[in-house]
């Protein structure tokens, strides 16, 4: 039975009729599960560097360093360039896997996509779970990075293409919520394995990775492929009873013509990539490419890998370094269901402004309270103290788990053509992944260097991706995908000279064949 109608507008004003089916829901939870497996290797991974057992079997000189007291700085007892790569060599590997995933999401479709996704997870955590080196270990989190790769580019893909337009924003945000479900999964988890004495808690807590990984294949071999995708691969026929179905209405024809409009401009582009970087695709991939990279000098990735660390450089001991990252998991997940209750309501540009200011004041205040409490070798952070960090930290996580968490992957996926779509999605997940590396391999070192300045580092980041929000970045809300263009690019005050200006070069280079067809190689523009 289906849910409430929704009436999607059109450019010209006609109306696309959609109700939220049940087939919709379930398909876009199942296919969410792949932020699951997401969310929970990034949680897994800081709690198990912290586990003494994992560090003593992997890390040797690291387990010596942080529990040499005095010995080292209390920012650099982790600094270790093996055990950052342990964290890093997964996002490494989901940057090359996703120039085969942009292929396979092309070719195969999204469905498919997400079924090797699921594949890949399943090895990566066997390999992880029965790891008895290093090398074994770093495998693992390869074939994960595999997995992570061919799911961050198949399922945004999925969620934005088969959700009705005007829910389409708050359907997305399932993939981020399932990555903050996972990284709050990781965290309980971590906190109870931490506490068996017998010392394969590490391999519990990898091991239990197995389970989104098995929801995700599962979810991808019942789920139905996208009309979208399916029209794209000459499907015709099957693409319309699948949108017929989704939709559940008979009258589906408006739609599915633009959807065959929209793939026959997309089988006239030969090199999907050459073609993203005509001048006319300038806004959509800018935009793409400076929001991975904003999302990721937010400094939110340094703080979810390596919480149970960072709150154990600050003082808090084992335990309670693991509980406040349980605690930054919960905020993380409250924080993401506003961002789906309020995104389709108040808009995309809102969220990103308010929570560029909530970022920027959180990150000064801990660097404050670090620069005048924790020194290199002594700490004097009181219990009060120690409290407030935990407070301004779950300000920030909120902050940006109702924002740029969710609206770095949303945004990116709905302004794409079709004929670009699945191009610039490798382009986002790509330059999203060689950011999170960077982030990744370099935290620990950078809070050795940085100290307490490492929050002011990226509160400054902070401040100049609001001013790029404010100035470059246009409201997305309830427009179709397909409409982008007109009714969004077309109408920005400075994007629309690349979209106008393309669109007269094609028109000049049009006459100018009429011109020599006519054989006076007269051009109409020219008498403009």
């Amino acid at each position: 039975m289906a849910g409430g109608g929704l009436a999607v507008a059109s450019a010209g004003g006609e109306q696309f009729e959609a109700k939220i089916t049940p087939i919709v829901v379930i398909s876009c939870i199942m296919a969410a599960t792949g932020g699951l497996m997401f969310g929970y290797d990034v949680g897994v991974s800081g709690g198990v560097t912290q586990m003494p057992d994992f560090l003593k079997k992997f890390f040797p000189v690291v387990y010596r360093k942080s529990n040499e007291a005095g010995a080292n700085s209390n920012y650099c007892k982790y600094d270790s360039q093996g055990l950052q790569l342990f964290t890093s060599s997964l996002y490494l590997a989901g940057l090359i896997a996703t120039f085969f995933a942009s292929y396979t999401t092309r070719k195969l479709g999204r469905k498919l996509t997400m079924l090797i996704a699921g594949f890949f997870f399943i090895a990566g955590v066997v390999l992880n779970t029965a790891a008895q080196d290093l090398a074994m270990l770093i495998i693992g989190r390869i074939l994960l990075g595999c997995g992570v790769g061919f799911a961050n580019q198949a399922v945004p893909l999925f969620l934005s293409e088969i959700a009705p337009t005007r829910i389409r924003g708050a359907l997305n945000i399932l993939f981020q919520l399932n990555v903050t479900i996972g990284i709050l999964f990781a965290d309980l988890v971590n906190y109870r394995t931490a506490k068996i004495s017998a010392g394969w808690g590490w391999r519990l807590s990898l091991g239990l990775a197995g389970i989104p990984a098995g929801l995700l294949t599962v979810g991808a071999i019942f789920v139905v492929d996208t009309p979208n995708s399916l029209i794209e691969r000459g499907r015709i026929e099957e693409g319309k009873a699948v949108l017929r179905k989704i939709r559940g209405t008979d009258n589906i024809e408006p739609e599915f013509q633009e959807l065959l409009e929209a793939s026959r401009i997309a089988k006239e582009v030969k090199h999907p990539f050459r073609n993203l970087l005509k001048r006319k695709n300038r806004p959509q991939l800018v935009i793409a490419v400076a929001m991975q990279v904003f999302q990721q000098f937010t400094g939110i990735n340094a703080i979810m890998f390596y919480a149970p660390v960072l709150f154990d450089t600050v003082g808090f001991g084992s335990d309670a370094s693991l509980y406040s990252a349980v605690i930054i998991g919960a905020v993380n997940v409250l924080s993401t269901l506003v961002s789906i209750y309020t995104v389709d309501k108040m808009g995309r540009r809102v969220l990103l402004l308010e929570a560029g200011v909530q970022m920027f004041l959180s990150q000064v205040v801990i660097s404050i309270i670090l620069g005048l409490k924790v020194k290199d070798h002594s700490e004097d952070l009181s219990h009060g103290f120690s409290i407030f960090v935990v407070i301004m930290v779950c300000t920030f996580i909120s902050s940006f788990a109702w924002s740029w968490g969710p609206l770095g992957w949303l945004i990116p996926s709905e302004t794409f053509p079709l004929e670009t779509r699945s191009a610039g999605q490798s382009v986002t997940v790509c330059t999203n992944f060689l950011f999170t590396f960077v982030i990744g391999q370099a935290f620990l070192s950078m809070l050795c260097h940085f100290k307490y300045g490492i929050f002011l580092f990226f509160s400054g980041w902070v401040l100049i991706m609001s001013i790029f929000t404010l100035f470059l970045i246009p409201e997305t809300k309830n427009v179709p995908i397909e409409e982008m263009t007109e009714r969004v690019w077309k109408q920005h005050w400075y994007w629309k000279r690349y979209i106008d200006d393309d669109g007269k070069d094609a028109e000049a280079a049009v006459s100018n064949k009429v011109g020599h067809a006519n054989g006076n190689g007269f051009d109409p523009a020219l008498q403009l």
